[in-house]
């Protein structure tokens, strides 16, 4: 078995990293294609019971639409994704992502029976899959260790504000195509009104693409040597030597995917069906909770992201080696009692209520779980690993997060009624196996962070 080395990048000090302006400005374009993924990926949790009365649909199916279908390819082709952007052009591989899955959600909105809008799910997928395993990678080349925390957490305020725009968007696209006449296409045919939304929705975010040309491809930094099988050094490793890499340390990153993949299982069941719990458990209608929701998401997710960014980047400049973990557990100990408390509340305006500590917490999770990952990944691993990350927490969250709450409500419950005792029952207990993985991870992580930092420092 070939050894790692602890071998320095030539240009990673501080003053080779671009501007701050200009590195800022990524992030912001990458943050608003991250909003636009999360947008087109979200508001067909709005259109629930539209698209389940006009394709005659079950709660499971639903569930399927809104999990398996998306998650499919969006885990599978990220890994292979994610050795290409270690190798090739990030920005690229960004810009040809999003020109899939917005054309994939524009087809969303021609599909006619559930295979159809299984099919262009799985594409929308597709697409996503190449986003954040470029964008992290990214982001950790235009900034120095002790600002990646914040950078990496203002990237990911792009799941809060695009679940936020989703829902006041899509409710008000909602109401206005509902009240609207109906549309007829040449060749396509009439239109129900969510196909509408999905293609008001899908086409703009084009634009985005075109904006990639504005990003340059950073130098890549933190680069390790390892040895070859005739025992020369060299940075380029092979897929059996990042296998060997990753297992090696299969303690930090099995804990550490683990117990972020419980916590995207509570995000993505509050995401998908919080929205339907409100309209069957207090007669809302859809513009009433998409805006009161979307507000909720795009004004305290952000909060939540922002706070968990400094608070981790601070206390590492104070010699704290492991304080995005750690971070990520104090957020964890916000988001979880108050993702179960906020669907028990005895009316919808308390709820909402409790549901913005959720969002606070749930979007500082996110964001410190996320950046943590590349504070202790070399840099010719790091979109690969991003890719195994996202792949883990999505096998589990996209598929579980949906499908459980349903299982529970259809076979548990047998009442569409009891939908918001079933969020409660998943958070909860997702909430217990979460907090479990993170805390075993505590150790591993600091191991971890001194060893590439020790890289990093030549």
């Amino acid at each position: 078995m070939s050894n790692t080395r602890q071998a320095p990048d030539s240009g990673d000090t501080d003053a080779s990293y671009p501007s701050t302006a200009y590195a800022w400005y990524v992030v912001g374009v990458l943050t608003l294609a991250y909003v636009v993924s999360f947008l087109d990926r979200q508001i067909m949790a709005l259109l629930v019971e539209p698209i389940r009365a006009d394709l005659d649909l079950s709660d499971t199916q639903i569930s399927l639409l809104l999990g398996l279908a998306f998650a499919i390819f969006y885990t599978l082709l990220g890994i292979p994704i994610g050795r290409l952007a270690d190798r090739r052009s990030r920005r690229a591989i960004i810009a040809v992502g999003i020109t899939i899955w917005c054309l994939m959600t524009a087809a969303c909105g021609l599909a006619r029976n559930f295979w159809q809008l299984f099919l262009a799910r799985v594409g929308v997928g597709v697409g996503e899959a190449t986003l954040n395993p470029s964008a992290l990678s990214m982001i950790s080349d235009y900034f120095p260790r002790e600002q990646r925390g914040k950078a990496i957490s203002v990237y990911n305020m792009g799941v809060s504000l695009g679940a936020g725009i989703a829902l006041i968007l899509g409710g008000w696209i909602i109401g206005m195509v509902t009240a609207a006449p109906p549309v007829t296409l040449p060749v396509v045919g009439e239109l129900y009104a969510w196909q509408t939304v999905f293609l008001a929705v899908g086409l703009p975010g084009l634009l985005i693409a075109a904006l990639m040309i504005t990003v340059r491809e950073p130098a890549r930094r933190g680069r390790i040597q390892i040895s070859d099988a005739s025992g020369r050094a060299t940075d380029e490793i092979s897929i059996p030597e990042t296998v060997r890499y990753i297992a090696r340390r299969w303690r930090t990153y099995g804990t550490h995917m683990l117990g972020m993949s419980v916590v995207t299982i509570i995000g993505y069941a509050l995401f998908f069906w919080v929205p339907t719990m409100f309209v069957r458990t207090w007669d809302w209608t859809i513009p009433e909770i998409s805006l009161a929701y979307g507000l909720v998401n795009l004004i305290f997710g952000p909060i939540g992201v922002t706070l968990a960014g400094w608070i981790a980047d601070r206390r590492y400049r104070n010699g704290e080696t492991d304080s995005l973990m750690r971070t990520c557990l104090w957020f964890m100990l916000i988001f979880v009692p108050f993702a179960a408390i906020a669907p028990l509340m005895p009316s919808g305006q308390l709820a909402i209520a409790a549901l913005i500590p959720s969002a606070i917490g749930g979007a500082g999770v996110t964001a410190a779980g996320a950046a943590a990952l590349m504070m202790y990944t070399p840099n010719q691993l790091r979109a690969q690993v991003t890719a195994l990350y996202y792949f883990v927490i999505n096998v589990l969250g996209l598929t579980l997060g949906p499908t459980l709450v349903a299982l529970v409500t259809d076979f548990g419950f047998q009442d569409e009624g009891a939908l918001r005792y079933s969020i409660s029952l998943v958070s909860v207990g997702a909430g217990l196996f979460a907090v479990g993985f993170l805390v075993t991870n505590l150790a591993h992580y600091r191991v971890a962070v001194k060893e590439m930092e020790a890289v990093e420092a030549g």
